[in-house]
């Protein structure tokens, strides 16, 4: 470990340039970001000291690390997980949406629409058969037959909807795989 220049005591500094990989959207990373990608996945809430400990470095250098992969979006934020059962959201729905797909400005209109719907916590343009596939939280059955027919048919470029429920979770919430950014 190098020592301090002011104090002469030994210091855990951030080491010379490990060996780095380059994502797909232009991002140099080396195996530090990605063990704090890792680390941050499993536990947000952990103070900076515990983080740097986790990582193998000292906690200025691991603290300006993360605040470099905030600004350039890889971390986009911090967030509870919630048991939506224990909150009262029973009901998880899986909708394919179809609508005309040669109509921009309508397909524009019911993305803005759909981005303000609570109840839709991820919404994907798909391929094959329809074009967007919702994912829908509610309370109950009842709920989800109401909020169809008074909020999803009332969008715009709506034509048809096929739902089909989850009967039980077999993972859900999970962190992203990083496997393919260790620098090898």
């Amino acid at each position: 470990m190098p020592k301090s220049p002011k104090s002469g005591k030994t210091s855990k500094a951030e080491p010379a340039a490990a060996p780095a990989l380059s994502t797909a959207a232009g991002i140099t990373l080396d195996r530090y970001d990605v063990a704090i990608l890792d680390a941050l996945q499993r536990d947000a809430r952990q103070s900076n000291a515990d983080l740097a400990a986790a990582i193998g470095l000292s906690a200025a250098p691991t603290w300006r690390r993360v605040r470099r992969l905030e600004e350039l979006g890889v971390i986009t934020g911090y967030r509870a997980e919630i048991d939506r059962r224990k909150i009262g959201l029973g009901v998880l729905a899986f909708v394919r949406v179809d609508t005309e797909r040669d109509n921009a400005a309508a397909t524009q209109a019911l993305e803005a629409a759909i981005r303000k719907l609570p109840e839709v916590i991820s919404c994907h343009y798909i391929s094959g058969a329809g074009t967007f596939e919702l994912q829908v939280l509610v309370t109950d059955l009842d709920a989800y037959s109401r909020w169809t027919m008074d909020t999803l048919f009332k969008l715009p470029n709506v034509k048809d909807l096929h739902t089909s429920f989850s009967l039980g979770e077999v993972k859900a919430g999970a962190a992203l795989p990083l496997g393919h950014l260790n620098p090898r």
